[in-house]
């Protein structure tokens, strides 16, 4: 029982640190200068978001597969998992752009070679529209947890 509430806790708190770095790393995508100003609070907030986001594929993956829930046969007739798990494709598929560009970020900035911030503000961008994809994925995981269907 102490791991049920340990592994939800895990994910619970992961969600919100979640929502906070995708936040953050929108809002520091928009204060990042041609010069390169900014880019080192865009990598650590994109660090702590990429954290949560492994954090929340292990606890959720360990939940839901894992014999510590309701059980496998459950969340695969679920249609809140289904929502759930659309949405964090959605999320996985937005990311890439961003992700690529920041490790080639890390790489120039590890030379000390100029970091090309001209997408920038289409990164915060896609920052905000998955902080708002976070937030739907926890409405869909409490409806998931009451055993809301559709019809």
């Amino acid at each position: 029982m102490l791991i049920h509430w340990l592994l939800a806790a895990i994910h619970l708190l992961a969600y919100g640190l979640a929502l906070w770095a995708v936040l953050a790393r929108g809002k520091a995508f928009l204060g990042v200068t041609a010069d390169g100003k900014g880019v080192r609070e865009v990598l650590r907030a994109d660090n702590v978001w990429g954290i949560c986001a492994l954090t929340l594929l292990m606890s959720g993956g360990v939940r839901a597969f894992g014999g510590y829930e309701k059980g496998v046969d459950y969340y695969l007739h679920q249609p809140m998992f289904h929502l759930k798990m659309a949405l964090f494709i959605i999320i996985l598929l937005l990311e890439v752009s961003p992700m690529m560009t920041l490790i080639k970020w890390r790489i120039a900035s590890g030379r000390n070679r100029a970091i090309d911030v001209g997408r920038a503000r289409v990164f915060a961008r896609i920052s905000h529209v998955e902080s708002l994809l976070i937030v739907l994925m926890v409405v869909a995981a409490t409806g998931m947890a009451r055993g809301v269907t559709f019809g």
